[in-house]
C-alpha cells in the first residue's frame, strides 16, 4: 500500500521554500506564475504535494522549483568562508541560492570546517539524519588531509592509534585515529570525533603544525571527483545510505 503523500496549502509551501512571503507567493499565482502538472493554478490556497519528484511537476515562472525538505546537499566547501551565521566573513550559506536562507526548516551544515579548511561539508535540513551523522554511536568516520610544517617524525601512526592522547585543556583522551602518510610532509588523518579543531590540536600536540588542512571523506561517502571548490549539489538517497556504510 502506498504511503499518502503529504499536502501543504501552496502559500504556505513556497513561502516555506523561500519565495517569499504569503503574500508575495500569492501576487506569484495571482499572475500565472505556478503550473503543477501543466496547470496554472489560481488560488494560493490550492493544495499542493510536498514529493521529492515536486521540482519534477512543479514550476515558478518557468523554472522547476526548489526541492521540499528533507533536502540534504555536498559541499566541496573553499578556503575563506566560515560555517556559522555568526562568524565575522563570507559564509558557506552565501554559495547556495539566496532564497534558500529563508528555507523553513532552516539548512544546517553537518559539523563544522575553519574558515581555513577545505572539502567535504554536508548541509541539512533534515535534524534526524544530521543528529545521526554527528552522533558518537554512529562511529561516522572523518578523513583528512593534511600538509605539515615539519616532516612526520615516525612515531605520530602510533600515539594517534592508542586512544591515550589528551588534548591541552581536555580531560578525556581521544578516540583511536588512524594516520597514513603521504610524504614526509603530508598525510590522511582518520578520525571519529569532532572536537575543536581536532586534527590541527593532534599535531600541534606531536610537535607540529598544520599548514593546510582538507577532508575528504565522511564515512563511506568521498568527495566528488567532478564538484570543484565552491560547488554544491543534491545528495542521493543511495549517498546518504553510503555515509553509514
Amino acid at each position: 500500500m502506498n504511503a499518502k503523500v503529504p499536502m501543504a496549502r501552496l502559500d504556505r509551501l513556497l513561502a516555506n521554500l523561500g519565495y517569499g512571503s504569503r503574500r508575495e507567493v500569492a501576487a506569484l499565482v495571482a499572475k500565472g506564475q505556478v503550473v503543477l502538472d501543466g496547470v496554472v493554478l489560481k488560488d494560493a490556497g490550492t493544495k499542493a504535494p510536498i514529493s521529492p519528484d515536486l521540482p519534477e511537476r512543479m514550476t515558478i515562472a518557468g523554472r522547476p522549483v526548489d526541492p521540499p525538505a528533507p533536502l540534504t546537499l555536498v559541499m566541496h566547501k573553499p578556503l575563506g568562508v566560515v560555517c556559522s551565521h555568526r562568524e565575522a566573513g563570507r559564509s558557506v550559506y552565501e554559495l547556495l541560492p539566496a532564497r534558500w536562507r529563508a528555507r523553513m526548516p532552516a539548512l544546517s551544515t553537518i559539523g563544522r570546517l575553519d574558515k581555513e579548511t577545505s572539502g567535504l561539508l554536508l548541509i541539512t535540513d533534515d535534524g534526524p539524519f544530521l543528529h545521526r551523522v554527528i552522533s558518537p554511536r554512529s562511529h561516522v568516520a572523518k578523513r583528512y588531509v593534511a600538509t605539515l610544517d615539519r616532516p612526520l617524525s615516525g612515531g605520530e601512526a602510533e600515539v594517534f592509534a592508542a586512544g591515550t592522547l589528551i588534548l591541552e585543556g581536555e580531560p578525556d583522551p581521544l578516540a583511536p585515529a588512524v594516520l597514513e602518510p603521504l610524504s614526509p610532509t603530508q598525510a590522511r588523518l582518520t578520525i571519529t570525533e569532532g572536537r575543536y579543531h581536532q586534527v590541527r590540536r593532534m599535531f600541534a600536540a606531536v610537535g607540529n603544525h598544520v599548514s593546510a588542512l582538507h577532508r575528504d571523506r565522511i564515512g563511506g561517502l568521498a568527495l566528488p571527483d567532478d564538484l570543484p571548490a565552491g560547488a554544491w549539489r543534491i545528495l542521493t538517497a543511495d549517498e546518504q545510505l553510503r555515509i553509514f556504510a
